[in-house]
């Protein structure tokens, strides 16, 4: 199995503040990672070193498809193998769903109108929104805004994809359509790291699962060692207060 995407002792500070400890992590192709954790652990930070939109520390290294992310020429072509789906959905608002979703591959991947239209339609169809494609973003729901990012991130044709709690933002009603969709991304084979809060589907759709406390990988494996049998106490402790607060509400 080809390795995609490789972490090695990758740290990063803001000043004095360590939010990144001596990452090491790997994610071979066609797997799908979740990234697991309480908030400010460094989830969202080592994501966004993944494709340089935070600048890690030299003492580390992030591999991509066989190539150094660092600042340069190497960069583009790093970004365009690297789909990014955001909290918020970052839509330009003055474009069309159809039009956000054709930018990039016209001004950046080189496809002609014809052949940019026929890829987003095809996508919009796979995320099921292609009937809003002449609507604008903020026409849409939010649940359907976040699929129109997702579509828009795989206009590239990324090698991988990487999801920054994509459901964070949403209305709980919401949250089931846009992790359908991600879950049917697993399903062919799309390579994922997936930073989220939603327990259920980190359990079901990951081949792996990282849990990180404060800067660091406190303990990583499969799904079903994760949340069976986790061996750390600071990994079953939060799993704990994580699952009994997602009992409590579907009580209610």
């Amino acid at each position: 199995m080809k390795t995609l995407i490789k972490l090695e002792s990758v740290s990063k500070h803001f000043g004095n503040f360590r939010a990144l400890s001596n990452i090491n992590l790997q994610v071979d192709e066609g797997e799908v990672l979740s990234v697991i954790g309480p908030s400010g652990s460094g989830k969202s930070t080592m994501i966004r070193c993944i494709n340089l939109l935070e600048q890690y520390d030299s003492s580390g290294s992030i591999i991509v498809d066989n190539k150094l992310v660092k600042k340069g020429k190497a960069l583009r072509e790093v970004r365009a193998n690297i789909g990014m789906v955001f909290q918020n959905f970052n839509l330009f608002p003055h474009m069309t769903i159809l039009d956000n979703v054709t930018l990039a591959p016209m001004r950046t991947g080189g496809l002609s109108d014809a052949d940019a239209k026929k890829r987003a339609h095809a996508l919009l169809e796979e995320v099921g929104i292609l009937d809003q494609a002449d609507k604008y973003p903020d026409q849409l729901s939010g649940g359907q805004q976040q699929r129109v990012a997702i579509a828009r991130a795989l206009a590239m044709e990324p090698k991988a994809m990487l999801f920054d709690e994509p459901t964070s933002a949403l209305d709980p009603e919401m949250v089931g359509e846009v992790l359908n969709v991600i879950k049917n991304l697993a399903d062919r084979g799309v390579t994922m790291i997936v930073v989220t809060h939603e327990m259920g589907f980190a359990r079901q759709v990951s081949d792996k699962v990282v849990f990180m406390d404060s800067g660091q990988i406190v303990e990583s494996g499969t799904p079903s060692e994760i949340f069976d049998s986790a061996k750390e106490s600071r990994t079953r402790d939060f799993l704990k207060s994580v699952l009994s607060h997602e009992a409590y509400t579907n009580k209610r």
